[in-house]
């Protein structure tokens, strides 16, 4: 999963990449300090791992990954080559959602590329910059599928979707605004617009603000108003905490956490709702070697579920072997499991459920 990091310059977006990748992102406070993406990778939290390492007595845990890409910050004129837009946008492309980090705080001490601290005009610089880079992608895509029509009358439907993605970005409307049928869905993905990526805004607030998860902050308001309507996630976080929070150990961590009244971190919230966002889910595998974590799309039958481990696996599947990760645990073993009969044999029509231990059958 590549999630990507925008904003504008200064908003906070290095100093959250730093802290959830510890990869030592350069976080200057000047514009453009960020040329090519920072790159991240991160273990996704998943405390059942390690339940089953001690039940198998595994030899080691492989937890599921989450890519971040840091992409500069972005300005007015973005989608016009301005700040080196072009290869910026270029890069926003490549992920599967968008983390939109948004200034939620006061400091006079840290410059604002607008002169002030206003949400709503950063997020609506950086949707117009996707939205205009788009309306361009879409113009061109259009006379292209006019002139196939004249051979090809089934490209109708397409045509059709594409004059109302049209319509909905001259009026300043990201795509993924638009309620469409799931073949329309369809389509739209394969177009790749910027603007019909899932977004998750990440509110970047105080230190004392995020204690109560922003609740009384004006900014945080405005934003989740914003996002509702345009069927977007908040996220709020304190990119200065996320930071501090990856200097110490990790039973320091949860200490810390707690004295400032959280349950979990800024970067484990982020995971869960991104995961929410596009849909995903986790199945389990265990043995005595390791335990690991596969992440799949939401509704995905075995065969295919299979498929992410080796793609023999999903050509030769005979059956997958399931009990779910409470009922193992509750048992305390598999073999107990399987006497209780909480162990079950599964066909190629089975749709795996997140938390589902499996072991598939195959033969090829």
């Amino acid at each position: 999963m590549k999630l990507g990091i925008v904003g504008l310059p200064n908003v906070g977006k290095s100093t959250l990449f730093n802290a959830i990748t510890q990869a030592g992102a350069e976080s200057a406070n000047y514009p453009f300090c960020t040329i090519e993406p920072n790159v991240g990778v991160v273990s996704v939290p998943d405390n059942r791992l390690f339940e089953l390492q001690k039940l198998y007595q595994s030899e080691k845990v492989i937890p599921a990954a989450v890519e971040f890409y840091d992409i500069a910050g972005l300005v007015r004129g973005a989608s016009k080559g301005e700040g080196l837009g072009n290869k910026f946008l270029s890069h926003i492309r490549e992920v599967a959602a968008i983390l939109h980090v948004v200034r939620c705080f006061e400091d006079t001490n840290i410059t604002h590329v607008d002169g002030t601290v206003n949400p709503l005009r950063d997020i609506e610089t950086i949707n117009l910059e996707l939205i205009l880079s788009d309306l361009e992608m879409i113009e061109k895509r259009i006379q292209k599928t006019e002139k196939l029509l004249k051979s090809d009358k089934s490209l109708q439907e397409e045509l059709n979707l594409l004059k109302a993605i049209l319509t909905a970005l001259e009026k300043g409307e990201s795509a993924r605004t638009l309620d469409l049928s799931p073949e329309e869905e369809k389509m739209l993905k394969d177009f790749n617009l910027l603007s019909a990526k899932p977004i998750i805004y990440v509110t970047n607030v105080s230190e004392e603000d995020v204690k109560n998860g922003g609740a009384t902050n004006p900014y945080v308001a405005e934003v989740k108003a914003l996002a509702e309507k345009e069927k977007a996630e908040v996220v709020v976080i304190c990119a200065k905490i996320e930071a501090e929070i990856t200097e110490l150990e990790d039973d320091e961590k949860q200490m810390f956490l707690e004295e400032l009244g959280l349950n979990e971190s800024g970067l484990d919230r982020l995971i869960k709702a991104s995961y929410s966002l596009l849909g995903l889910i986790s199945y389990l595998t265990a043995g005595p070697k390791e335990v690991r974590a596969w992440t799949i799309k939401k509704g995905l039958k075995a065969p295919q579920a299979a498929g992410k481990i080796h793609t023999d696996f999903e050509r030769g599947f005979i059956r997958a072997e399931v009990v779910a990760f409470d009922d193992l645990m509750n048992s305390g073993s598999h073999s107990q499991a399987k006497e209780k009969g909480l162990v079950r044999l599964e066909g190629k029509e089975y749709v795996v459920v997140d938390g589902d231990v499996i072991l598939f059958r195959f033969n090829v």
